[in-house]
């Protein structure tokens, strides 16, 4: 069965960090092309980040220069490093592949908050 677990998420300040964390079991996840996503409530899931099987990135322009994403296929897990946050990236972030989606997670909430 394949399972996408996100964790890592939290209460911050603004300027704060957070390192979320995407753990698969079932697949691979060298094999895919991954991103990041995330939703408020109300509006359509966002796409903030993405990582290539060969490792090259993408990100969307409101977190170019202060997100960064990386992956360890050996741990099957993929990183989102959030660094200068602010309250608009409050959200619940996920992480898929690209479409064919897998099954999704919970997800993990990120509030930025003073």
């Amino acid at each position: 069965q394949v399972k996408l677990v996100e964790s890592g998420g939290g209460l911050v300040q603004p300027g704060g960090s957070l390192r979320l964390s995407c753990l698969a079991s079932g697949t691979m996840i060298r094999l895919y092309h991954m991103n990041w996503y995330r939703q408020v409530p109300g509006k359509q899931r966002e796409l903030v980040a993405g990582i290539s099987s060969d490792g090259s990135t993408n990100y969307a322009d409101s977190v170019k220069g202060r997100f960064t994403i990386s992956r360890d296929n050996a741990k099957n897990t993929m990183y989102l490093q959030m660094n200068s946050l602010k309250p608009e990236d409050t959200a619940v972030y996920y992480c898929n592949k690209v479409i064919p989606w897998l099954d999704w997670g919970q997800g993990t909430q990120v509030t930025v908050s003073s």
